[in-house]
């Protein structure tokens, strides 16, 4: 781990290698698991607010379960997470004709329907974070889903956290991304060393 900012950052986010493949996992990210995503609750006013120009991009399955349920619920730690379909895919997921699973949020704000965007948790993804005591904790999240982006991201040789650039710097900013490039030139260094 690096502390940068009262963050504690795994060292992983510099050193395993991600590009998502969507042509290999077709979006499995937002069908399987064991919850929804995380969801942060400005996040949820955001979607709240913006729900009826969203509608038109979602399934009806997914606009029944918000409707029923509402956008979010509870997971068992308690965290607010994103609603699910039959305890499956995201309520927010469409499917394009080749049975890839995309995002009716960002479907939406990419066309300029909405100003909200999808869920920061799915955004940074790979990344997970969270709020210990003193510091925010920063790791790279491992799941057999994602194995077509990690020999992806080998193959192009990509680190996470530069495949993440947009969504760091929507979460924390341009200057914390500097940081992290810093970071990695000063661990790549420090190995050369060794």
């Amino acid at each position: 781990m690096v502390e940068i900012d009262g963050k504690l950052i795994s060292e992983d986010i510099f050193t395993k290698k991600f590009v998502c493949d969507l042509s290999a996992c077709k979006g499995a990210c937002c069908v399987e698991g064991d919850a929804g995503a995380p969801i942060e609750l400005n996040e949820i006013d955001a979607i709240e607010d913006e729900l009826d120009a969203i509608k038109p991009y979602m399934r009806k399955e997914g606009i029944q379960a918000v409707e029923e349920t509402g956008v979010f619920y509870l997971d068992i730690d308690n965290e607010p997470v994103t609603t699910l379909v039959n305890g499956k895919e995201c309520a927010f997921v469409y499917f394009e004709s080749d049975g890839t699973a995309k995002c009716a949020i960002e479907k939406a704000n990419s066309e300029d329907k909405i100003y909200a965007q999808k869920p920061m948790s799915c955004h940074l993804y790979p990344i997970r974070t969270k709020q210990l005591t003193e510091y925010e904790a920063i790791n790279y999240n491992e799941w057999h889903v994602c194995k077509p982006a990690c020999d992806c991201g080998s193959q192009l040789d990509v680190k996470v956290y530069k495949f993440l650039k947009a969504p760091i710097i929507r979460k924390w900013g341009e200057e914390f991304y500097l940081k992290l490039e810093d970071m990695d030139q000063y661990l790549e260094s420090k190995k050369k060393e060794r």
